[in-house]
C-alpha cells in the first residue's frame, strides 16, 4: 500500500514537472501605442519537441485591425546538453479606436494538452508614441525597404491629344519576401475618364533586371485613361501596405564554437516589418485638338466605322420600323454620341435604345448600337437620311468623317389614318377588351381575405415545434461527436471506462480458465490502459525506473 502511494506521488510530481516544462507566453513590443501606429504581438510556446504543437488559435482582436499574420517562426537552443525549442506566432496589428483594451488569450495544443496565454492590456492614445532614440534606425530601415520593395508606375505615352487613350501600368518590384499586400490609397485620376483594364485576379511574379539589380516583379493593375481637358495633368501615387519579412541575425555572443552554427540563416529569427510602398507620380501633357473641326464632330477620338440598317423597308402606316446605327472601333466607346436623326414630320421617332460591347483587355475597343423605333403615319415614300459621324485620329492628327447610306422606305395605307390616330399625349377611356381581366375600379372597395374560414389547428404548431427541436438535437449531437472524434485524447478519456470493462471481462475469462499468466497480463492492461487513457500518461512512465 505504501509502495502504491509512493508510485502515485511520483507520477503526480512527474506530471507537474512535465507541465512546467512547457510555457506559452504572449508579449508585445510596446503596451502604449498611437491610434495610427502599428505594433507587434507575439505568442511564443516553449517546449522540448516543437513537432508536438498543434491547433494554434489566436484571440479575437477586437478594436484592432490585423495588417499581417500569423507569421510563424521557430528557434532552437541547447542548454546543458538538452535541446529546447520555441515556436512563435506573430501579428502586426493597428488600433482602430482610442482607450484601454485587452487582447484575449491564445490557445495551442501540445501533445494532446491545451495551453493558454495570458491576456495583454494595450493603451491606445492620440498621436505617436515612437521614442526619439529609435527614429534614426526606423528611418534607415524604411529607406532600405524603399529600395528593396517599391511600386513603379509606367505610362505608354507622356504626350497625348485630348480624348486619346494613355495606359498606366503599376508593377510591384521586390527583393524580399512579402505577405498579402493591402491597398492603402488609390491613385487620383482627376481630369481623366477612367477604364479599368481587365487582368488576372492572381499576382504572378517574374524575375527581371531593374537598374542592374535582380528583382521579382508582378503587374498589380492596369488602367486606361482618357484626358477630358488640356494642359499638364498628374496621376497621384498608388499606395500599398506590404508586410515585409526580413531576417534579423543574432549578435555575436562570444567566441564560442557554436556561434557560427547558430548564426546560420536556419536559426535566424524572421521579423515582419510593415512597409508602405508608393508609386511614382506621372505627369501627362495633353494637347488640344485642331481647330478645323467638322460640324458633325461630337468629341470622338480614335478610329471608327459606322453603318445603319432597318429590319424592313416595306411597311404599312402605323407599323413600327427598327433602325439600328452601329459604331465600331478603337477609342472611348462610352463617350460616343450621334447627331440628331432628322425625319419627316409624318414619321414618329422615339428615343433610341443604346447598347455597348466593350473589350477592356488592352486598347479599349468595341461597339455601340443606337436602336431607334420609328412609325410612319402616312402612306408614300420617305427616306432615312445619311448619318454623318466624325472622329479625330491621333495617329494622323486629323479628322475623318464617315457616312451611312440613305435608306428608302415604302409605306402603304394601313387600317386607320394618321389624322384619326390619337396624339401621344391624348388620353382615351379604358375599354373592356376581354373578361379574363376585370375593369380597373375607380373607387376603393372592401375586400375579404380568401382564407379567413381556414384556421390552423394546434397540431400544426406542435408538429412544427417537434421538428425544430429534433433538428436542434441532431445538430448538437453531430457537433459533439465531430469534436470528440477530432481529439484523440478526449476520445480515449470518454471511452476509458468502457475499454476497461471489456478488458476485465477478458481477465475474468482467463481467471475462470485458471490461466494465471494471462489473468495478470489482462489485469495489468486494465490498470495501465485506464490510467493512460484517463490521465493521458504515456505507458513509458509506468516502469521501475520511474518508480
Amino acid at each position: 500500500m505504501k509502495k502504491t502511494g509512493k508510485i502515485l506521488f511520483i507520477l503526480i510530481f512527474f506530471c507537474f514537472t512535465l507541465l512546467k516544462a512547457q510555457e506559452f507566453n504572449a508579449s508585445v513590443d510596446r503596451s502604449k501605442v498611437g491610434l495610427n501606429e502599428n505594433f507587434q504581438i507575439d505568442f511564443a510556446f516553449t517546449c522540448e519537441d516543437v513537432n508536438g504543437i498543434r491547433n494554434f488559435k489566436p484571440p479575437v482582436f477586437s478594436n484592432f485591425r490585423i495588417l499581417s499574420g500569423p507569421n510563424q517562426s521557430t528557434s532552437m537552443q541547447i542548454i546543458n546538453g538538452k535541446m529546447n525549442g520555441s515556436v512563435s506566432f506573430s501579428y502586426i496589428v493597428q488600433p482602430v479606436a482610442m482607450g484601454e483594451f485587452s487582447i484575449g488569450a491564445a490557445t495551442v495544443n501540445y501533445n494532446g494538452n491545451n495551453y493558454s496565454s495570458k491576456p495583454i492590456k494595450i493603451e491606445v492614445v492620440q498621436g505617436s508614441t515612437t521614442p526619439q532614440s529609435g527614429k534614426k534606425d526606423e528611418k534607415a530601415d524604411t529607406e532600405d525597404l524603399s529600395k528593396s520593395v517599391f511600386i513603379l508606375a509606367e505610362a505608354d505615352k507622356r504626350k497625348v491629344f485630348q480624348g486619346e487613350q494613355v495606359t498606366i501600368t503599376y508593377k510591384l518590384y521586390t527583393k524580399l519576401n512579402i505577405n498579402s499586400p493591402q491597398i492603402s490609397k488609390l491613385p487620383n485620376y482627376e481630369g481623366f475618364w477612367q477604364e479599368e483594364i481587365e487582368s488576372s485576379n492572381t499576382i504572378n511574379f517574374d524575375i527581371v533586371m531593374y537598374n542592374g539589380e535582380r528583382f521579382r516583379a508582378a503587374k498589380l493593375k492596369q488602367v486606361a485613361l482618357f484626358p477630358t481637358r488640356t494642359g499638364t495633368l498628374s496621376v497621384t501615387p498608388f499606395e500599398l501596405n506590404i508586410p515585409v519579412m526580413i531576417q534579423r541575425k543574432k549578435q555575436q555572443r562570444s567566441n564560442s564554437v557554436f556561434d557560427d552554427f547558430f548564426n546560420d540563416p536556419f536559426f535566424n529569427r524572421t521579423e515582419t516589418l510593415q512597409h508602405t510602398a508608393k508609386s511614382n507620380t506621372i505627369k501627362i501633357e495633353v494637347l488640344p485638338l485642331p481647330v478645323n473641326k467638322p460640324d458633325s464632330y461630337n468629341g470622338a477620338v480614335g478610329t471608327f466605322s459606322i453603318k445603319s440598317f432597318t429590319d424592313k423597308k416595306d411597311v404599312k402606316t402605323n407599323e413600327s420600323i427598327n433602325l439600328k446605327v452601329e459604331i465600331e472601333g478603337t477609342g472611348n466607346i462610352k463617350l460616343l454620341t450621334l447627331p440628331d436623326l432628322i425625319l419627316p414630320n409624318t414619321v414618329d421617332k422615339y428615343e433610341p435604345k443604346i447598347t455597348e460591347t466593350i473589350n477592356r483587355t488592352g486598347k479599349i475597343n468595341g461597339k455601340k448600337i443606337f436602336e431607334y423605333l420609328i412609325v410612319p403615319r402616312q402612306s408614300g415614300e420617305f427616306k432615312i437620311p445619311s448619318i454623318e459621324f466624325s472622329s479625330f485620329n491621333p495617329a494622323t492628327g486629323s479628322f475623318s468623317t464617315k457616312r451611312t447610306d440613305e435608306i428608302s422606305i415604302h409605306v402603304e395605307q394601313g387600317t386607320g389614318s394618321y389624322a384619326n390616330s390619337p396624339a401621344p399625349n391624348q388620353k382615351e377611356d379604358v375599354s373592356m377588351l376581354s373578361k379574363d381581366i376585370r375593369y380597373i375600379s375607380n373607387s376603393p372597395e372592401e375586400f375579404e381575405p380568401i382564407y379567413t374560414s381556414h384556421k390552423i389547428g394546434e397540431w400544426f404548431w406542435i408538429l412544427n415545434a417537434s421538428i425544430m427541436v429534433g433538428f436542434i438535437g441532431i445538430l448538437i449531437y453531430s457537433k459533439r461527436k465531430q469534436k470528440l472524434y477530432s481529439n484523440e485524447s478526449l476520445l480515449k478519456y470518454y471511452k476509458a471506462g468502457k475499454v476497461a470493462k471489456e478488458r476485465l471481462r477478458a481477465a475474468k475469462k482467463a481467471l475462470d480458465s485458471k490461466d494465471e499468466n494471462l489473468f495478470f497480463l489482462e489485469l495489468s492492461k486494465v490498470i495501465y490502459g485506464y490510467l493512460e487513457d484517463k490521465l493521458a500518461i504515456d505507458k513509458s512512465i509506468f516502469t521501475l525506473e520511474y518508480a
